[in-house]
């Protein structure tokens, strides 16, 4: 490893420690509850109050039936959805009647506008009884002064209209600034209100299946262990609950307690008391006893959701036990795939041993039949995890798009064999060129074709000795040559040496005439073939004819002979115009010779 990729290493490593650290301190945000949390803090999701009343145990109770699967846990989240709905809404009713008790004193700024609460609301009483006299009148004028009547009558409305948005204004103001809370209170009760029948038209009426129904419907062993996890979390918020509930309780407990001693306090009569005074008391202590029924009630609906929390929890836990059961039948599935999958393989080597006895082939099957096993063995294991595949047309034309790239080339070696067996193909013993290697066809299959190859046809021609093989696809995306077949024919060209003394022209008309009478009969069946190829009329534009060229050799000359012959019969065809050549070069040597021993004869006489 060098170093720059040593300190590529380096900085990935340290971007994963830093990511890691940084999603285990912020693992709060992902809570399903997090006004739940026993610890508050920026990334742990303290809880943040909608208004003045707490909304908690609704706020729970609903999050939780959000997360409710079988038909024992709906019953215990609708009841606890009805106790929650009941106790905010009394802790409603308790903050209005706590907030009606208390009187600030007003001064400043909230006495003027107390002041002008007061004048709008008696401007008010004046126009309503305005547009009652309006009202009246128009019923008895005539018909000739009902014009005149009803825009007085739509003037004092809209009047009415404009004072009243006017004093919920001040009313709003005056609430703000002497601290009366119970405009807010009646603005979070009509929201809540609102968010109530919104919930009630859209909850689910589906009771859904019971704890065992449902559990049956968890088939794999990925669906097991999701559900496991997701019941122990659930279980976990659901005990959270219960402490929230006990907590609620035990506060709500404490009020009682300072409220009866509040009331206890108030009950006593004082020395010297007026009447108005002894009223006002007395109002107050109504007021303080119908809150303190207000709290008894609140305290024991937060005892009844502290006990149908346990309830729940236990429903849960019952759940978590059906599903770890359902967990250790795939565990003990997979274990007995396992077990099968060595047994078999182990069978099949103990078998080939038997039957095989050739040790190249029995290691080649153990091979292939390992790893038949072991693929088998992960289908039956990822079957029993994941499933059957939901989208299973989708997934075959994966898997068969995914196979067709994998194996084009059996299948185009597969269909190029028809090709091959057809008329213009090969056949065993054919002498053939693919992709560049020449050789015999010694056997030819469904999906190869071997030959035994024999060099370069203008060389030698002679066995190499080795064996080539070639995937049938060649017949579709390559070329090939037969030059065993009809039609097929070469080019072949020999080149000859001619000594000194030799007598040049007589002989190249010797070796031409050979030439020509040699390869005559393959010259014209070359040319009808070609005219039949080329479908012309008349003669070919090819010409088979043999050529034979002199060539400068330094002291020598050499001629070279090109011509036209079948591949059976090269050989053949070559061997026979080298013996004529020799022939002609032989007698004309005789000729020379004869004609030196004249000439010498002739110059002796002389």
């Amino acid at each position: 490893m060098n170093r720059s990729l040593r300190v590529i290493v380096l900085i990935l490593i340290i971007v994963l420690t830093a990511t890691l650290t940084g999603a285990f301190l912020t693992r709060g945000v992902m809570a399903y509850l997090p006004f739940l949390q026993a610890r508050t803090g920026s990334w742990t999701g303290g809880y943040v109050p909608l208004g003045i009343v707490d909304q908690r145990p609704w706020q729970t109770a609903a999050a939780l039936a959000c997360l409710t699967q079988s038909a024992e846990e709906k019953k215990l989240a609708s009841e606890a959805e009805r106790l929650a709905d009941h106790e905010v809404d009394q802790a409603f009713s308790q903050s209005l009647r706590l907030a009606a008790l208390a009187k600030p004193t007003l001064s400043g700024k909230a006495l003027v506008l107390q002041q002008r609460v007061n004048e709008l609301q008696e401007t008010i009483k004046n126009d309503e009884a305005r547009i009652s006299s309006l009202t009246a009148g128009a019923a008895r004028t005539k018909p000739a002064g009902a014009v005149s009547n009803s825009n007085d009558l739509e003037i004092a409305k809209a009047q009415l209209t404009l004072d009243q948005f006017e004093l919920a204004d001040s009313i709003e103001d005056l609430a703000r600034v002497s601290g009366d809370q119970r405009f807010k209170l009646q603005q979070e009760l009509a929201a809540r209100q609102a968010a109530m029948k919104q919930y009630n038209e859209n909850a689910s009426k589906d009771e859904g299946q019971t704890a065992v129904a449902s559990a049956e419907q968890y088939t794999t062993f990925a669906q097991q262990l999701s559900t496991w996890r997701s019941l122990r979390k659930r279980k976990d918020l659901i005990a959270q609950a219960q402490q929230l509930a006990k907590a609620d309780a035990a506060a709500l407990t404490g009020d009682e307690e300072r409220m009866k001693a509040d009331a206890a306090a108030l009950a006593a009569k004082p020395a010297a008391e007026s009447a108005s005074e002894r009223i006002e008391r007395l109002q107050r202590l109504s007021a303080q006893q119908n809150i303190l029924s207000i709290l008894n009630d609140r305290l024991e609906a937060q005892q009844q959701l502290t006990d149908l929390y346990r309830r729940w929890g236990e429903q849960v836990e019952l759940q978590q036990k059906i599903v770890i059961h359902l967990l250790l039948q795939s565990l003990a599935i997979l274990a007995g795939i396992c077990i099968l999958v060595i047994l078999a393989g182990w069978g099949l080597q103990v078998g080939l041993e038997r039957m095989v006895h050739d040790p190249r082939q029995r290691q080649t099957l153990k091979t292939v039949l390992n790893l038949g096993t072991q693929l088998v063995g992960l289908l039956l294991i990822l079957l029993v995890i994941f499933g059957v595949p939901s989208q299973m047309p989708t997934i075959l034309g994966l898997v068969t798009a995914g196979l067709t790239v994998v194996f084009q080339d059996f299948i185009l070696a597969f269909c190029g064999w028809f090709i091959l067996m057809g008329p213009n193909g090969v056949r065993v013993r054919d002498w053939v060129e693919i992709d560049g290697v020449g050789g015999e066809v010694v056997q030819f299959g469904l999906f190869r074709t071997w030959l035994l190859e024999t060099g370069n046809w203008t060389a030698h021609g002679h066995p190499t000795g080795r064996r080539v093989s070639f995937l049938n696809g060649y017949a579709i995306r390559g070329k090939y040559f037969n030059f065993s077949t009809v039609g097929q024919w070469m080019w072949d060209e020999i080149k000859v040496s001619v000594p000194p003394g030799i007598s040049i022209h007589p002989l190249l008309e010797g070796v031409y005439d050979a030439a020509v009478r040699t390869t005559e009969s393959d010259a014209k069946m070359a040319e009808a073939e070609w005219k039949r190829v080329t479908h012309e009329e008349g003669s070919p534009q090819f010409s088979a004819m043999p050529s034979v060229n002199l060539r400068p050799a330094g002291a020598s000359v050499d001629i070279v002979i090109r011509y036209i012959t079948r591949a059976g019969v090269r050989l053949e065809t070559r061997n026979h115009l080298f013996a004529m050549i020799v022939d002609l070069m032989q007698g004309d040597s005789k000729d020379d010779r004869n004609r030196a021993s004249l000439s010498s004869q002739v110059g002796a006489k002389g």
